[in-house]
């Protein structure tokens, strides 16, 4: 048994070292010295009442010692609050507040936000215990069964966020979060669709009531952008006027601006070149709802991939998948030609196809290495006769033999192969795996797709003989080849760099992530926040771009609280304090002590 099953504070009992120097001073203390008088000489002594009696029995004999003992143990037990446990009748009043902090609540109306006016409301809503669901990007608790300054901490540190929300689930987990007889309490705008109502409606048949408060004001005549659309190195956003007049926007991006005017309901495209390292498309003049107004472009600071090809034979389906990706600038080289120079200190990616024997020269290698060392890639394609050699351990592969039909094994999860069917080959280069990882294999072990971290950049092997393989004329081919090109570049498309409000951005591993709300630590951040997100040198961007989100305007909601009581009797197990006993106790030893003292004849 622990001592916390006995004593509220059992460090109260540290006041028995109180006896030590008691004990001590009774140890120490000096017989009193014995004089014969003749006048009592007739009294006899008694046996062992010299000074050479042990000294425990003197304290064995010293009842006023007893007493001074048990005064400080009844004191360091009353120090420790012994308890024993009781059970209590509690009446209980729960409350379960559901916040809603999606993107429409930053719509604001003089000066104060709607989310503003719904945390004030809400905090009137606590009461001894509740609990609170946030309805942001997700619906997530952050309380259960608090007290209400824990409400009041907890409503003091949430904000509005620039994502679309989920009433409907955060009403549901409200209910599963209820006890019997809770009042569940909605702050919201109930602004955009209205499936919330039937999470109202499940509570309610529980028993449960439900009080629906709406904060609407505001956003009367909201005009916004509802979507972002890449398409090379162009990007194309559309607007919306949500209002009931007429309305004229000024739309911009870098050094580019164009005017549209919208009638209600109307919706209109624009199209803008893509500004090195990015920028924020801008509605001006703003309106009562911020978020929609900017929809933010992340970009690198130099979008041109610089691809060289060394090839004998053109391969025109390579080269042509490659001139489908609008950044790319491709080179092709034939050996023995030398590499032409680079536009900078080396290419991002070169690849090797088809390269006839005894025709590739050091100068191509080297061209690969160079931008293997400048942090690119390089790709080597299959072919039936590989200079080995020459590619040393940049072919990933290891030759040994010429298959044909195989049987190829599921792909692996990774970025290059998502949602790409690859057929069998009818030929393919037999080998084992020398180095990285095999995304495409045949179920003998041969890998068709690989890739690999070297030397500061990355390698891929495309097992896949062109003369003797369907794929090149598959509509996914060239999908295959661009993801490949970003990734050997170290580069993600404009598409992947640029995300909506409340989808997850990961990283692969466990970076810092600088958010639009400060500095985090994680492997992937839920992009709650409209803005930019930057981890290890690539920046990312969220918007708002949810036409339901933008709609910011809601039908009045009924807000009569239905449902059944609201309070409910409790049974706890609670401790019953003993305190009162044990201080009786000390009273009862001290006036021994005085007594014993009177009786010896010491008062």
């Amino acid at each position: 048994m622990a001592l916390s099953d006995v004593f509220l504070s059992p460090l109260g009992l540290a006041a028995l070292l109180a006896a030590v120097p008691v004990i001590l001073l009774y140890l120490v203390r000096p017989d009193p010295r014995r004089v014969t008088l003749p006048t009592v000489r007739f009294l006899t002594d008694s046996a062992g009442t010299s000074s050479s009696t042990p000294l425990f029995e003197r304290l064995k004999r010293s009842a006023l010692l007893l007493l001074q003992l048990s005064a400080i143990l009844l004191f360091a037990t009353a120090l420790a609050t012994p308890y024993v446990s009781t059970s209590q009748s509690e009446t209980v009043e729960e409350t379960v507040l559901v916040v809603d902090a999606s993107a429409s609540m930053n719509v604001q109306s003089d000066g104060v936000t709607r989310f503003d006016r719904a945390i004030d409301s809400a905090r009137d809503a606590t009461t001894s215990t509740t609990s609170i669901v946030v309805a942001g990007g997700d619906a997530s608790i952050a309380l259960r069964s608090g007290s209400a300054a824990d409400a009041e901490g907890v409503l003091s540190s949430l904000r509005p966020t620039g994502a679309p929300g989920d009433l409907r689930t955060a009403i549901s987990r409200a209910t599963s979060v209820a006890g019997e007889n809770a009042r569940v309490v909605v702050v919201s705008d109930f602004a955009g669709d209205t499936d919330w109502e039937t999470a109202v409606q499940a509570a309610r048949a529980r028993g449960l009531t439900v009080d629906l408060r709406q904060f609407a004001a505001g956003g009367t005549n909201n005009v916004g952008i509802v979507d972002r659309r890449f398409s090379g190195e162009q990007v194309t956003v559309s607007v919306q006027n949500f209002g009931t007049a007429n309305a004229t926007r000024q739309v911009s991006l870098g050094g580019e601006t164009t005017q549209v005017s919208l009638a209600p309901g109307d919706v209109r495209s624009l199209t803008f070149p893509v500004p090195a390292g990015g920028g924020e498309i801008r509605l001006s003049p703003g309106d009562s709802f911020p978020t929609d107004d900017v929809a933010y472009v992340a970009a690198p600071s130099d979008a041109t991939v610089d691809v060289l090809l060394v090839t004998n034979d053109r391969n025109r389906y390579l080269t042509t998948a490659l001139s489908l990706v609008d950044p790319v600038e491709l080179t092709v080289v034939e050996p023995p030609s030398s590499v032409p120079s680079p536009p900078t200190d080396a290419y991002d990616v070169v690849l090797y196809s088809n390269v006839a024997g005894g025709q590739l020269r050091d100068s191509h290698v080297a061209a690969g290495r160079d931008a293997l060392a400048a942090g690119g890639g390089v790709g080597i394609q299959a072919q039936e006769s590989m200079p080995v050699e020459s590619y040393g351990d940049l072919l990933l592969v290891s030759p040994s033999g010429v298959g044909s039909n195989p049987t190829l094994r599921t792909p692996a999860d990774d970025e290059l192969t998502r949602d790409i069917t690859f057929p069998p080959p009818e030929r393919y280069v037999q080998g084992d795996l020398r180095a990285g990882r095999a995304l495409v294999s045949t179920t003998e072990g041969t890998p068709i797709i690989a890739r690999d971290s070297q030397g500061g950049g990355r390698v891929l092997y495309y097992g896949y003989v062109e003369a003797a393989s369907a794929f090149k004329y598959d509509f996914e081919y060239p999908i295959f080849w661009k993801r490949s090109v970003y990734a050997l570049a170290g580069r993600e498309s404009l598409s992947e760099l640029n995300r909506e409000t409340g989808e997850r951005i990961r990283f692969g591993n466990e970076t810092t992530v600088q958010t639009p709300r400060g500095e985090v630590t994680a492997s992937s951040v839920e992009a709650t926040d409209a803005g930019f997100y930057t981890a290890d040198g690539v920046r990312y961007s969220a918007s708002l771009l949810d036409p339901a989100e933008s709609d910011v305007s809601a039908a009045t909601v009924n807000a009569t609280a239905g449902g059944g009581p609201t309070t409910r009797e409790e049974e706890r197990t609670a401790p019953d304090p003993l305190t009162e006993l044990v201080a009786l106790g000390i009273v009862a030893v001290a006036i021994g002590e005085v007594a014993f003292l009177r009786r010896r004849g010491d008062l």
